[in-house]
């Protein structure tokens, strides 16, 4: 939300500096995410200063081109000029050499040295239009004679610029959505700090001019749901003239990143910004039957609105309406046919409170976001409906001329009342941390409005203002105390007090930490992405893993585009992926930890996932680096890495994946639990986020990995003080035989020295019978009690390829 520093000044006589207002602001919670200069005119007047014209003679080589020599201050200007106007004596302004001047449509160019029909020209003599102060271009700007030579006209025209705070609000903080809710915040920690006097006010607009001039224009309204409206008001204006806002207005609304439309609309902005009050402008010459009915649409009733989007209304969507038809979506936006246009001679001005949650349901459903849904949404100050609305009619009347042609017509049955909260001062330090002098707490309370309706020794009855919606427990005035108080000003205590707790074994955070250190450590970027995803991706690859049917979708999603939980990591990272990819990183390594969710007929499950991604190159391009891609064997080193790091692989197995999503893909189960799933991402999934070079993914069940790590055992023991022994097989075998098998015959053939079997070389191509591969194996063994002889290992190794003949029918190259 843009907060414009100026606008705050008008009601608090500030004399704190931008940069100090920014750090109270977000001291108190108004986080200043960002500040910006906005300069009243581009440029600033930067480079143009006052001249006096001491001679101007006609162009001996132009008719329309007059020679002049200008004073201004530093030196004397030679300047061709074609204004018809330009005269010996006259006080002008004038842009110097390197001047940068800015055109309306926000072109700009350098004013430069240069030759005008071969007469010296440096720097130009300027007409209004030219420097942004006006529209005329009818001749230069002539000064009053006692302007001051050589004075920057920035200070002669007492130019100010704004500065502008970007301001991160929190959906609870609804008081603050307007210039006058910001500033009377900031009244208070002013006040807090003594920067303002105990008795200074927030200065709001006055509305004491408000009057009916006459009774011409009746528009009678009637509330039919006052459960979505418990207060509705409207007033008629007539006589208006619909034209360009004042230049004030104009330069207030596009100062907060507002474009004007015209002073009837501009008006009703206006007064949306300063007061947090969203107003809507009816054409009263389109209001049939002279009379408005707040009521619930029809269903599948047709709405066209401003945007000129034809919409199909729901029967719980409220709508202002006249006798025949609909006129608005209520607190959401209006129709094209009510609004204000170029003819619009008399209006109707709405003010009402519509119920926050019935507006935010329209809004989402109807995938609309307005700045007055904004703030229905979180609750507006119910007490502000009127104020407002005469607030805006008395702006309108100013700018638009036309009279107040009816008297206030409201709906408002049930009085929304302040609500009352129970307070203990010694709840509200041991709360806090610290103790903050009754006084003090008094003084805070008082300020932010909330008044003691009776006191109790340390017992308060407290009566919270309407605007305050969010203040509604003892815990919540305590809040608001601190951030008055300050949060830096709590001490930091200088011991921590702490207690001895079991811990469990595994402990999950520490797990997670040690393997994301060890994929850190090997060039692995963490990726943190939303629980929430589109439901077109359940539809899209629908599968035994990915099912529509078992989605958890959300009741009011925040946008089509998040309106289910995720069933895999899988489509988070390719989004992650392409996003870097489209930014020329296409090598990466990424993982993450996150959860999936389910909703089956048992009901709900939630899934904790390691999930990992490899693309591009294998290793970051260097001199001394092979230029080589990740491969299917790049993804599996990782996942069987990590798992080793865990100490788990122990009865292990692999199978073909059942991930439809995933091509050449593997199952790792470890005590016949499923551990992991890894492989190369499918063509489907590619296209569908437009990767056009190979993704690798691993999904680990970090549920089963925990189970697991409970049933491990770390076990110690001695050095081996006995030599091992290797020896290698390079074996002719049907392609169709895995490593797997190998291991497996292997293992079988002895259980006590045999202690690994490895794969250091797989050759398929020439000099090869079709269908057959070369693989060689490495056996390594060692006895822990003896130094081994050849005798001992050869003979297990005759068993060895012995059972590999007869059951892989593999034979010795």
């Amino acid at each position: 939300m843009k907060i414009s520093y100026n606008w705050l000044n008008e009601y608090l006589n500030l004399t704190t500096t931008p940069e100090q207002t920014s750090e109270i602001l977000t001291d108190i919670g108004l986080e200043v995410e960002k500040t910006e200069i906005v300069e009243s005119v581009p440029g600033g007047l930067k480079g143009l200063v006052i001249g006096e014209v001491l001679e101007a003679e006609k162009h001996p080589d132009a008719d329309k081109l007059k020679k002049t020599k200008v004073n201004i201050g530093s030196e004397i200007l030679n300047i061709v000029c074609g204004a018809p106007n330009v005269d010996k004596g006259q006080k002008v302004v004038v842009a110097t050499v390197g001047t940068t001047l800015y055109t309306e449509k926000g072109e700009s160019f350098k004013i430069k040295k240069s030759k005008i029909r071969g007469e010296e020209s440096a720097g130009m003599i300027c007409a209004e239009d030219e420097i942004g102060l006006g529209k005329s271009h009818e001749g230069i700007m002539v000064l009053d004679s006692n302007a001051k030579i050589g004075t920057p006209a920035a200070d002669y025209f007492d130019l100010k610029n704004d500065v502008v705070f970007d301001i991160g609000l929190t959906p609870n903080r609804a008081d603050a959505m307007s210039h006058f809710g910001v500033a009377r915040d900031l009244m208070v920690a002013l006040k807090h700090k003594e920067i303002l006097p105990k008795e200074a006010q927030c200065c709001s607009p006055s509305v004491a001019d408000w009057k009916t001039d006459n009774t011409d224009l009746n528009i009678e309204i009637e509330v039919k749901n006052m459960d979505a409206c418990p207060r509705y008001a409207g007033v008629t204006l007539s006589g208006l003239k619909v034209a360009e806002s004042p230049e004030w207005l104009q330069k207030r609304l596009k100062a907060i990143g507002l474009s004007p439309i015209n002073n009837i609309v501009d008006a009703t902005n206006y007064v949306l910004h300063e007061l947090g009050q969203p107003l809507h402008a009816f054409d009263a010459d389109k209001i049939k039957g002279n009379k408005v009915i707040v009521q619930n649409a029809k269903n599948k009733q047709k709405f066209t609105t401003l945007d000129e989007t034809e919409r199909e209304l729901h029967t719980d969507d409220l709508m202002i309406c006249n006798e025949t038809e609909p006129m608005c979506v209520a607190g959401v936006f209006g129709g094209i046919d009510s609004g204000v246009s170029s003819s619009t001679t008399s209006i109707f001005l709405e003010s009402a409170y519509f119920n926050p949650v019935s507006v935010r349901k329209t809004a989402k459903r109807q995938a609309l976001n307005t700045d007055a849904s904004f703030r229905f949404e979180r609750g507006i100050d119910p007490e502000t409906v009127i104020y407002a609305l005469k607030r805006a009619g008395l702006l309108i009347k100013e700018i638009a001329g036309g009279t107040i042609s009816s008297d206030i017509k409201e709906f408002y049955p049930n009085e929304i009342k302040n609500h009352q909260v129970e307070f203990n001062y010694d709840n509200c330090n041991r709360l806090i941390g610290t103790e903050i002098s009754d006084e003090t707490i008094d003084s805070i309370l008082k300020n932010l409005g909330i008044q003691t309706i009776s006191k109790t020794n340390r017992d308060l009855v407290l009566e919270v203002p309407a605007f305050r919606n969010d203040v509604l427990r003892e815990a919540d005035i305590t809040e608001e105390i601190l951030r008055i108080f300050g949060f830096n000003n709590i001490p930091v205590p200088e011991k921590l007090n702490t207690s001895i707790t079991y811990r469990e074994k595994n402990d999950s955070r520490a797990l997670i930490n040690l393997v994301s250190d060890r994929l850190s450590d090997n060039g692995f970027a963490e990726i943190m992405s939303n629980s929430l995803t589109k439901s077109s991706y359940l539809t899209d690859f629908q599968s035994k893993k990915i099912n529509p049917d078992y989605a958890v979708r959300m009741l009011n999603p925040l946008s089509s585009e998040l309106d289910v939980m995720r069933q895999s990591l899988l489509f988070n990272g390719m989004e992650a992926i392409i996003y870097n990819i489209n930014r020329k990183q296409s090598d990466l390594k990424l993982y993450e930890f996150g959860k999936t969710y389910f909703k089956f007929e048992s009901g709900y499950e939630e899934n904790q996932v390691l999930s990992l991604f490899v693309t591009g190159k294998d290793d970051t391009e260097n001199w001394d680096n092979e230029d080589k891609p990740v491969d299917f064997f790049s993804i599996k080193k990782e996942v069987l890495n990590t798992l080793n790091r865990l100490g788990i692989m122990k009865n292990f197995s692999t199978n073909a994946t059942k991930n439809e999503l995933l091509v050449e893909g593997l199952a790792v189960s470890i005590n016949k639990k499923l551990v992991a799933d890894f492989g190369k991402v499918s063509k489907k999934v590619l296209a569908n986020f437009g990767v056009k070079q190979p993704v690798y993914y691993a999904e680990i069940n970090w549920d089963n990995v925990l189970q697991l790590m409970i049933m491990n055992k770390t076990k110690y023991k001695e050095l081996a003080k006995f030599p091992s022994s290797r020896r290698d097989l390079s074996l002719l075998i049907d392609k169709a035989v895995k490593f797997e098998q190998i291991e497996e015959i292997a293992a079988n053939a002895d259980r006590k020295i045999l202690k690994e079997i490895g794969l250091f070389d797989i050759y398929e191509g020439k000099n090869l019978a079709e269908g057959k591969k070369s693989y060689a194996v490495s056996f390594l063994f060692q006895d822990e009690n003896k130094t081994l002889v050849d005798k001992q290992i050869e003979k297990i190794m005759t068993k060895i390829q012995g059972e590999l003949e007869s059951k892989l029918g593999a034979s010795l190259r």
